[in-house]
């Protein structure tokens, strides 16, 4: 049974536009420096998994679109950049510490944005939607997946 996922990503950087554009509109999910977020991708994350693309630290954040996890894990390359904004000086090739997945971007979507989303009662337990949640990935319930598919149709 597939699990589903929202996974934010800054439109500066990769937007479900870019991600449609990219070859088999797949992108590897570069990046993510969080422990809690890592985790979810190595001990939970099956390839064709529904992930809810999300745009973050932008004017106006929310689901900017329907995608799906397209490979199993592998180690972030941009870890061992020196040059990348993600570099890890602490990382070893050996024993990589960061991790990554490719994103296969499905459609885009209005745009969902977090008001649309509080104002719904039964996404009350919607991970993003909890006061102090700041991670780049959150699992999603699959009756909250079914009730952000409806809002979207």
């Amino acid at each position: 049974m597939p699990q589903y996922w929202l996974m934010k990503s800054e439109p500066d950087e990769v937007s479900i536009d870019d991600a449609l554009a990219a070859p088999d509109a797949t992108v590897a999910w570069t990046g993510v420096r969080n422990y809690q977020a890592r985790n979810f991708m190595r001990d939970g994350m099956k390839v064709g998994d529904g992930v809810l693309f999300y745009h973050s630290s932008c004017p106006e954040p929310g689901i900017a679109g329907i995608a799906r996890v397209a490979s199993g894990i592998q180690p972030d390359p941009t870890q061992f950049d020196p040059k990348s904004p993600y570099y890890d000086a602490g990382a070893k090739k050996e024993d990589p510490r960061w991790l990554l997945v490719d994103v296969q971007a499905l459609r885009k979507t209005r745009l969902l944005a977090l008001p649309e989303l509080r104002a719904k009662p039964e996404l009350a337990d919607l991970v993003i939607l909890r006061k102090g949640n700041r991670l780049s990935i959150t699992p999603v319930e699959p009756a909250h997946w079914k009730v952000i598919e409806k809002m979207l149709a």
